[in-house]
């Protein structure tokens, strides 16, 4: 694979996002310390501008036109329980065990993944996955419409006491709101899609090297090992849960492929950037600490997707048994 294939490559980004991160957090080389040129507030400023721009270039590509919710209720249904309020629970009940020890900063990381709704990328990755293309669109609309509540209702709901919530909404409404709408000005903008795969890659890069080095990795083994498993249980053993319980019920492929991204394929980003702008200064470090576990466990999440659970083997055999035509993947 050449440099502009790794570049458009999602998975290779992340990858090495996450070891550039993790020498620069070990050998002391990241410049974020007080007075240095990305101090805490520097570093969420940049999170917040960088996810704002990756946002709205990611809702220009999706038109607004024929997703009326009301239109088909079962199927946006099905996303807000799935890619809210299913895709949360695990991360809450992890941080419910965990926040009255003694590494209540740390796990307040995980709030911050359980109130990130799933990837803007979704819609992308069904149409290359022949899932659902306008379940995935119509729910990624609404999802990200609601969760301009829903972020700061379990973020006032688990750690209100530590944040400003005029800050949090504030946020909210940088990263989701303004994208949400300043996107419609650029939806007649040609962008070449192996373009627009760099640029964002790019972006989640940078934004992963920034939050990840200046994490606080001195904590002991074992709490850890608890976010890696926190992870681990809300991507491998959710997303195999639902697509277990989706194909036992007879629910195609389409839908399944789909209705799987939605539950176990979060929005780092927004979980980087409310954790930076949302928590004291001195608490980023820790918290951060979560949500890289979690960044680290979702790349081998993704590998297995790309590689097992949707091979195209496995995507071929299937679609060819509901009766779709799957000549052209031969």
């Amino acid at each position: 694979m050449n440099a502009k294939g790794l570049l458009c490559s999602s998975a290779f980004m992340m990858s090495l996002a996450v070891v550039v991160s993790l020498i620069t957090n070990a050998s002391g080389l990241f410049p974020g310390g007080a007075g240095e040129v990305l101090n805490s507030d520097t570093r969420s400023n940049l999170t917040v501008f960088f996810l704002a721009v990756m946002m709205t270039i990611s809702f220009s590509r999706y038109s607004y036109k024929d997703l009326n919710p009301l239109k088909n209720p079962r199927s946006v249904c099905r996303a807000v329980i799935l890619g809210l309020v299913v895709a949360s629970a695990i991360p809450l009940v992890g941080f419910f065990l965990m926040e009255n020890t003694e590494y209540c900063s740390y796990v307040a990381g995980l709030v911050f993944i359980a109130a990130t709704p799933f990837a803007a990328s979704v819609p992308a990755l069904s149409y290359i996955l022949r899932g659902d293309m306008e379940h995935a669109l119509r729910s990624t609309i609404v999802v990200y419409i609601l969760s301009l509540l829903w972020i700061p209702f379990i973020i006032w709901f688990c750690i209100g006491n530590l944040v400003d919530m005029g800050s949090v909404v504030l946020t909210v409404v940088e990263i989701i709101g303004v994208p949400l709408v300043v996107s419609r000005l650029l939806t007649k903008v040609e962008i070449d899609k192996d373009t627009m795969a760099v640029i964002l890659n790019v972006i989640i890069f940078f934004l992963v090297w920034l939050s990840v080095s200046s994490a606080n990795f001195s904590i002991g083994a074992l709490i850890l090992f608890a976010f890696l498993m926190v992870a681990f249980l809300r991507t491998f053993v959710l997303g195999n849960v639902v697509e277990a319980a989706e194909k036992r019920m007879g629910i195609h492929w389409k839908q399944r492929v789909t209705d799987i991204l939605m539950t176990s394929y979060k929005n780092k980003g927004i979980a980087l950037a409310m954790c930076a702008a949302a928590l004291p200064g001195y608490m980023v470090p820790d918290a951060m600490v979560a949500i890289a576990a979690s960044i680290i466990v979702e790349v081998c999440w993704v590998a297995f997707m790309d590689g097992v659970l949707f091979s195209k083997k496995r995507m071929v055999r299937e679609l060819a048994s509901e009766g779709e035509d799957v000549s052209g993947m031969m």
